[in-house]
């Protein structure tokens, strides 16, 4: 199929292509922050190259810059890369890679293939939304890392140039057609609450982490409130 059709005929794609794009250009960002907190251009691609989620390579540069050790920048990439194996077990249950496949889905799990490929219902339209986020995001991603980190000081201050607003609203478009109900929008305006909470007195990354803790809580009181009834009703 070409490519003209697919944009026409796939609502995943679309989705998939503006996704890349949007979180794509926020690579420069990193790179030239990791430049500025002591790496080298090199170190600073294989980050992007390897490691592969934006809130794990932040948090390792972060804590680079700060003066910690390489031990303590791993443990806090590693803590927040936590979530990135829940999306790759959910992935995995969905999509069902085989073979090389799985290994490269594997690589490709991160917060945008996972939301694009829960954005939607048919399963191809589910397959298409993965690979078209997860291939889009990493090769843009690597390549305004490594624009970012060669441009190094002649960038200025990265968050100047709205970056992260753009991956931020890239977001809100996933989110917002699944917001339907009382439900999902309490459960929305509550998780953002308490991350814009926790903003000022947790390390970077935390927050995202203390929303989802929120949101796994929420889902298992909601669940154990609706089985109740039904337990009761199956018992008379």
């Amino acid at each position: 199929m070409q490519l003209s059709t697919l944009w026409r005929q796939s609502s995943a794609f679309r989705m998939g292509v503006s996704i890349s794009i949007a979180t794509g250009l926020y690579g420069i960002s990193f790179g030239a922050l990791g430049v500025a907190a002591g790496l080298s251009v090199w170190q600073t691609c294989a980050l992007s190259l390897l490691m592969f989620t934006g809130g794990s390579q932040f948090a390792f540069v972060g804590v680079v810059a700060g003066g910690g050790a390489g031990v303590a920048a791993l443990g806090a990439a590693s803590l927040l890369g936590v979530r990135n194996a829940v999306y790759g077990m959910q992935m995995a249950a969905l999509l069902g890679p085989k073979g090389l496949a799985r290994l490269l889905s594997a690589q490709l799990t991160i917060d945008e293939s996972a939301a694009t490929a829960l954005g939607q219902a048919d399963k191809t339209e589910q397959q298409r939304g993965f690979w078209t986020a997860g291939v889009g995001v990493y090769v843009l991603w690597n390549l305004f890392t490594a624009a970012g980190a060669l441009l190094g000081n002649a960038l200025g201050d990265p968050s100047r140039w709205g970056l992260d607003g753009a991956a931020v609203a890239a977001f809100l478009g996933l989110l917002w057609p699944r917001l339907k109900g009382r439900e999902p929008i309490a459960l929305a305006v509550a998780a953002a609450a308490v991350a814009m909470l926790a903003v000022p007195m947790v390390p970077p990354g935390i927050p995202i982490l203390i929303a989802a803790v929120l949101g796994g809580v929420w889902g298992y009181c909601t669940r154990s409130s609706g089985q109740a009834p039904r337990a009761a009703g199956g018992a008379a």
